[in-house]
C-alpha cells in the first residue's frame, strides 16, 4: 500500500531533477553546518553572539527584500505559458525589486543608528549586514528563474556554489579579521554567486515588454507572501532575540543557536520537495485528483520520516549534541522538543502553507503566521525566564504544529470553494 502510493510520487520527483536538488541541498546544509562550526571556533563566543543577534534580524527581513516581488515571480511565472513572457516578468521583478531592496537597506541602516541595542557593537553589525538584502534578493530571483525554466539542475548547482564560496570566505576572512571578516563573507558570497549565474539565464536585459499581470494584485500577492515569510522566519529567530533580551546573556544566545542548529537544518527535506514541485503543482492546482494524490503521497512520506527522526532524537540526543560541544548535552531536552516540533512542519505547515500560496491565498498565510508570532511572544515572555532555552523550544514546537494544522484546515476550506466555483 505504502509502496503503491510513494512510487509514482517519487518517480515524478526524480523526473523533475529532484535528485539534483536533494543532493545539492544535502551538500549545502553540510557546508552551512561546517561554516557555523568554523565561525564558532574562529570567533569568540560573546562576540559571535552579538553578530548572530544582528544577523538574525536581517535573516527574517530577507524575505521582504524587493517588497516580495520575487514571490510574485514564482507564482505568476509558473502560470505563464511562454518563456519570453517569463523572462519579461523576471526583468520587471529584477529592476523594481532592486530599487525596493536598496530603499529598505538605507531605512534599516538609519534605524540601526537610532536604536540603543544592549549588546555592544550590535548597531554597527546591523548597519553592515543590512546590505545583505540586495545580493540575497538578486540571487533569490535567479534561482526562481531557473525553476521556472524547469532547470532544476542549475538551481541545484547554484546552491552548491553559493555555500562553497561562503565557507571558504568565512574561514579565510574570519581567521584574519574575526567578526568583521565573518560579516564580509556573508555579504560577498551571494554577490559573487549572482554574478556567476545570472549569465546562465541568457536574458536580454534591453528587452521591454509590458505585462498585464504586473498590476496591484501582483504586488499585493508578493507583498503579503513576503510578509508571511518574514513572520514565519521570525517564528524561528524570535527565540534567539527574546533569549538575548530576557536572559541578557550573549552566551545563551550562542547556546540556543547551536542546540537548534541540527533540528532546524532538518527542515531542508520538505523544502527540497516543495522547491522541486511548486511550479508543477501550481500549474495543475485546479486538477483536484492530482492535488489530492500529491498531498496523500507527500504526507505518507513525511510521516514516516518524522517518526524516524523523532526516535533517533529521543535515543541519541546527548551523542548528537556532544559532536558540537560537550557542554551542549545539558540542553538535550530542548533538542528533543524541537525535533518533535519539526514533525509539524514536515506533515502539515510546509505543504499546506505552499498550497495556500499556490491558490493565491497569501493573506491567509500572513494571518496564520501573525497569530503564531503573537502567541510566540506571549508564551516566551513567561517560559524563557522559567525554563531558559528549554522554554523557548517548547513554544516553538507547539507553534510549528498549531500553524501547520491551521494551514491544513484553511487550505481545504478555500480549495473546496475554488473547485466548486470552477465546476459550476
Amino acid at each position: 500500500m505504502i509502496y503503491k502510493e510513494l512510487h509514482p510520487y517519487l518517480k515524478g520527483f526524480f523526473s523533475r531533477s529532484g535528485s539534483y536538488v536533494f543532493i545539492a541541498t544535502i551538500m549545502a546544509k553540510g557546508l552551512s553546518f561546517l561554516t557555523s562550526l568554523a565561525a564558532l571556533y574562529l570567533i569568540p563566543s560573546k562576540t559571535l553572539g552579538a553578530v548572530l543577534f544582528a544577523y538574525n534580524i536581517i535573516t527574517f527581513l530577507i524575505p521582504i527584500s524587493g517588497l516580495g516581488l520575487h514571490q510574485g515571480l514564482l507564482r505568476y511565472g509558473a502560470i505563464l505559458k511562454d518563456q519570453d513572457t517569463k523572462d519579461s516578468l523576471f526583468l520587471y521583478v529584477f529592476k523594481n525589486g532592486f530599487w525596493a531592496s536598496l530603499l529598505l537597506t538605507f531605512i534599516l541602516v538609519f534605524i540601526s543608528i537610532l536604536i540603543p541595542f544592549q549588546f555592544k557593537e550590535t548597531s554597527k553589525y546591523l548597519a553592515l549586514l543590512a546590505f545583505l538584502l540586495i545580493p540575497s534578493y538578486i540571487l533569490g530571483i535567479i534561482k526562481i528563474q531557473f525553476r521556472l525554466k524547469n532547470d532544476n539542475k542549475s538551481f541545484a548547482f547554484s546552491e552548491i556554489v553559493y555555500h562553497s564560496i561562503l565557507i571558504i570566505s568565512v574561514v579565510l576572512l574570519s581567521y584574519f579579521y574575526k567578526e568583521m571578516g565573518y560579516i564580509a563573507a556573508l555579504l560577498i558570497s551571494p554577490a559573487i554567486t549572482s554574478f556567476i549565474f545570472i549569465k546562465k539565464l541568457r536574458i536580454n536585459f534591453q528587452a521591454k515588454k509590458k505585462l498585464a499581470i504586473t498590476n496591484y494584485r501582483f504586488w499585493k500577492y508578493g507583498f503579503f507572501t513576503s510578509l508571511s515569510n518574514v513572520i514565519g522566519q521570525l517564528l524561528f529567530v524570535i527565540d534567539i532575540l527574546l533569549i538575548g533580551i530576557l536572559l541578557n546573556d550573549p552566551k545563551m544566545v550562542t547556546n540556543y543557536r547551536y542546540v537548534s542548529l541540527i533540528p532546524f537544518s532538518l527542515l531542508f527535506l520538505p523544502r527540497v520537495f516543495i522547491n522541486t514541485d511548486f511550479v508543477a503543482f501550481t500549474e495543475k492546482i485546479d486538477d483536484k485528483k492530482y492535488i489530492i494524490n500529491y498531498i496523500k503521497s507527500y504526507t505518507i512520506l513525511f510521516l514516516i520520516i518524522s517518526i524516524i527522526f523523532t526516535f533517533i532524537s529521543f535515543i541519541f540526543s546527548n551523542q548528537i549534541l556532544s559532536t558540537l560541544d560537550e557542554s551542549f548535552t545539558q540542553y538535550s531536552t530542548a533538542f528533543f522538543i524541537l525535533t518533535i516540533g519539526i514533525s509539524g512542519i514536515y506533515t502539515s505547515r510546509g505543504l499546506y502553507g505552499n498550497l495556500l500560496s499556490s491558490i493565491g491565498k497569501a493573506t491567509v498565510n500572513y494571518y496564520i503566521a501573525l497569530s503564531g508570532l503573537a502567541l510566540n511572544i506571549i508564551s516566551n515572555y513567561f517560559l524563557i525566564p522559567l525554563y531558559g532555552i528549554t522554554g523557548a523550544a517548547m513554544t516553538t514546537a507547539f507553534l510549528m504544529w498549531a500553524t501547520g494544522l491551521a494551514s491544513l484546515i484553511l487550505f481545504w476550506f478555500f480549495y473546496k470553494k475554488r473547485i466548486k466555483k470552477i465546476t459550476i
